[in-house]
């Protein structure tokens, strides 16, 4: 069986750590954790979906790094931030999770990511912001 593979753009360690700890006990892969632009343009490829934050080590660079990994690789991407005014509309994002973040909010914005759950699995922990715009 294949895992859904997941990569987490996020400079905060323990942030990131969480993420990938919270994705794996679920049983998805997480193929990577990114802390800017390039390692994330790096280690793209292998991503179904991505938990994105906005500022990163290199700055605010999040939402460019987004619209990078959605329109360049096919990567479905989640803004995990505590910001979102900053994500800016357009953008090729399904939606955002606030932090702090739950458990539940990380699992059902993976699940609808990966396919898994239908729109309707959105709560005001996951604000959706594209979804079933291109496809799903």
């Amino acid at each position: 069986m294949v895992l859904p593979t997941a990569l987490i753009v996020e400079d905060e360690i323990f942030v990131a750590l969480d993420l990938e700890r919270i994705l794996t006990d679920a049983g998805y892969q997480v193929t990577g954790i990114a802390a800017d632009r390039a390692s994330a343009l790096a280690a793209a490829p292998t991503a179904q979906f991505a938990f994105v934050d906005i500022n990163l080590r290199d700055g605010p660079t999040g939402p460019e790094i987004g619209t990078a990994l959605a329109r360049d690789y096919g990567v479905k991407v989640v803004f995990v931030t505590a910001n979102p005014g900053q994500i800016g509309l357009p953008c090729d994002a399904l939606g955002y999770v606030r932090k702090p973040f739950s458990e539940r909010a990380i699992l059902t914005a993976a699940a609808v990511a990966a396919g898994k759950e239908h729109a309707a699995a959105a709560n005001d922990d996951l604000v959706l912001l594209n979804y079933g715009v291109n496809d799903a």
